[in-house]
């Protein structure tokens, strides 16, 4: 088992218990999933930046990636609809717990000029997205074998509520946040 479920089953629901005065240890808010995605544009007319992307995302989640295709034709992107244009993962469990480890323990700490994440990107059920700039800050990542640097955007969703509810739960687990 992962020290954050561990952590998670024998420290934090009793805290968030306690915090909000929940009637039933059922209500306390938990993570339910974290989805990675990188958008790669330029996987439309190119298949190359798509397998990079795939191949970097199964790195850093550590399970397969599955390849989105646009929804709509936009002419001002020359973008047909159905073509590639990013790649995400959804962690669930075990692996989602191992990837929220080495994200707070590992990855973000190698940020360049890191002060924290900020604590305004909640959407207002509860659930927190984070965008990262670079691959890179991964370990699993060589600077060699990059084909292009690229961001992804890496969300958790919760079952909290609220926002107050879901910042609670992801501070105990040691999220970084500013101030």
């Amino acid at each position: 088992m992962s020290n954050f479920k561990e952590l998670y089953e024998s420290k934090i629901k009793a805290d968030l218990k306690k915090e909000f005065n929940y009637k039933s240890i059922m209500q306390v808010p938990k993570l339910e999933k974290i989805v990675i995605n990188m958008g790669v544009g330029e996987g439309s007319h190119d298949a190359k930046f798509i397998e990079a992307a795939v191949k970097d995302l199964e790195l850093i989640a550590g399970q397969k990636a599955v390849v989105t295709n646009a929804r709509k034709s936009i002419a001002g992107f020359k973008l047909r609809e159905g073509n590639p244009v990013g790649v995400k993962v959804t962690l669930r469990g075990e692996n989602m717990y191992n990837f929220m480890e080495k994200l707070i323990r590992v990855s973000l700490p190698r940020v360049r000029d890191f002060r924290g994440i900020s604590a305004h990107a909640f959407d207002g059920h509860g659930n927190y997205t984070l965008g990262v700039k670079e691959q890179l800050i991964f370990p699993e990542i060589e600077y060699d074998n990059v084909y292009k640097i690229r961001g992804m955007d890496i969300i958790f969703v919760t079952t909290a509520k609220s926002n107050e509810e879901a910042y609670a739960l992801l501070k105990a687990f040691g999220m970084p946040f500013k101030g």
